[in-house]
């Protein structure tokens, strides 16, 4: 089944779709370090993107992190996804794998991945490798780091902002001196800190060379892209985000001073930036060589879109991020449910259910949890097959303690339906019952009708047995320990029969 695109989706597709009228056949213009205007332009009109280049970074750490890369890649734990764009499954060019606090997620393009959690203080993860342990173990030391780096990174924009520096330097090396360049206090520097505080990063890996097919960059010309234009998704708002960019040994730099090589090298990796939407100014092509990292602050991510353009090397990075977590966690979604189990009763001999409060807001509260466990965790989590037991059984025990409580759950629905279908329940209060579940139970059934789809693809046939989507929980008609259905076509039908009988 398609789904239907959000109004937002509608809305990019449809700016897209007027600039590229707007644009015929020209292309807009942009820059790399060969032009004159580059570093001026990068100060007037990118000035909260900073590069950090690899000499500046201490060599112990290159070593490690490189170390730890190529560990991951050599036990196969980064994953191609498969994921949701338009209405349709796309399998990502970049293979990727998230890494960070235990209990994390990390929503895009409308899949959540669950975070391998690095070792932290108090936490008792078992790795399936050991160097998969210490691979964790060096992404979080590489995330302090970053984070620290961050902080300087801020601290030098406020003094610019303030005026006792002239500029940001925006390229930093290994001999640009880094004491004395501003400070923030109180509230400031809280803040400041808190959108530095990095609680995953998703590591990317992609060869060029064995991809079949990657698509040209649309606007500027700038070649074939790895990664297509894009905000990153599901921050913290105004949090910085920071890259560590690796790729392997390529080819010689590219040499500034050629005046055949027009625009950018094509052998070479870049990051790409562009004001959204701006067909004015120029955009941005930074060549990224190995052991550079970069950081978008403030709300560069939300102003601004970027790319990743491919090289002719392979190419790891490490994107460090404050995601949105106030509705990703373990933690969140455990005390979800019982939010949604404490109008439940369960009578101990029998294991009958009954449901200690009928008020409408109440039942729409709890089918709505119902729903959020069942599409945002489940399902999700088993979308993606056995993959993270790859790393870690980390996520076995919760999953299978949420579809305990989503179980609870289906019991709880049934019993609000045999309350619906009981003589003498009044008029009205049949009628404020079914308004209260009927969108919830709706959507259930549309999307456990696509879920079921996408996992039974074409796409999702071709991919290895450990990644397999599985359609869990899925369970046949006569199923004796499930007190409904798995297709809700029919009750859905009833319960809307119940509904225009009433009006009528």
């Amino acid at each position: 089944m398609k789904r239907t695109q959000t109004a937002e989706e509608r809305e990019r597709e449809a700016k897209k779709l007027r600039l590229l009228e707007e644009l015929e056949d020209t292309w807009l213009p942009y820059l790399t370090p060969k032009d004159d205007e580059f570093y001026q332009q990068w100060q007037l009109k990118y000035p909260k993107l900073v590069l950090r280049e690899a000499g500046s970074v201490p060599d112990g750490l290159h070593k490690e992190v490189q170390t730890a890369f190529l560990a991951l890649h050599k036990h196969g734990v980064l994953f191609r996804d498969l994921v949701r764009v338009q209405g349709k499954d796309v399998l990502t060019p970049v293979s990727r794998i998230l890494i960070g606090n235990p209990g994390c997620t990390y929503k895009y393009l409308n899949t959540r991945l669950f975070a391998v959690p690095w070792p932290m203080k108090g936490s008792n993860t078992r790795y399936s490798e050991a160097e998969i342990a210490a691979a964790c173990q060096t992404f979080l030391k590489l995330n302090d780091y970053l984070q620290v780096e961050t902080i300087q990174a801020w601290e030098e924009l406020v003094a610019k902002d303030k005026g006792s520096i002239d500029a940001v330097p925006l390229c930093i090396g290994p001999d640009f001196p880094r004491v004395g360049m501003g400070s923030f206090d109180g509230q400031d520097e809280v803040d400041i800190k808190n959108r530095s505080a990095y609680n995953v990063t998703l590591l990317n890996f992609m060869d060029p060379q064995k991809m079949p097919y990657l698509k040209e960059e649309p606007y500027f010309g700038m070649g074939k892209m790895a990664v297509s234009w894009h905000h990153d998704e599901n921050l913290v708002e105004r949090s910085a985000v920071a890259v560590y960019s690796y790729s392997f040994e390529g080819p010689e730099e590219e040499n500034e001073e050629d005046p055949q090589l027009e625009g950018r090298d094509p052998d070479i990796w870049h990051v790409g930036f562009k004001i959204s939407w701006d067909i004015e100014t120029p955009g941005l092509a930074i060549p990224l060589h190995q052991g550079d990292c970069y950081f978008m602050l403030d709300d560069l991510n939300a102003t601004h879109q970027h790319c990743v353009l491919a090289g002719l090397p392979p190419r790891f990075s490490s994107t460090h991020r404050v995601a949105e977590c106030s509705t990703g966690t373990l933690d969140y979604i455990l005390q979800r449910c019982q939010v949604a189990l404490q109008n439940v009763r369960e009578e101990a001999d029998s294991g009958d259910v009954s449901l200690k409060s009928l008020e409408p807001a109440v039942l729409k509260q709890g089918e709505e949890i119902h729903n959020e466990v069942e599409f945002e965790w489940l399902r999700q989590f088993w979308f993606q097959g056995s993959r993270y037991r790859k790393c870690t059984d980390w996520w076995c025990q919760p999953m299978t303690q949420l579809e305990e409580l989503w179980k609870r759950m289906e019991s709880a629905t049934n019993a609000v339906l045999h309350e619906v279908r009981r003589e003498g329940v009044p008029v009205e209060q049949r009628n404020e019952t079914l308004t209260a579940i009927l969108a919830s139970l709706t959507t259930r059934q549309n999307l456990r009708r696509e879920w079921h789809a996408r996992c039974q693809s074409r796409i999702a046939r071709t991919l290895p047995a450990d990644q397999k989507p599985e359609c869990r929980p899925f369970w046949e008609k006569d199923e004796p320990s499930m007190p409904l259905p798995f297709d809700l076509t029919d009750i859905v039908a009833e319960l809307r029969g119940l509904l225009l009988e009433a009006k009528a």
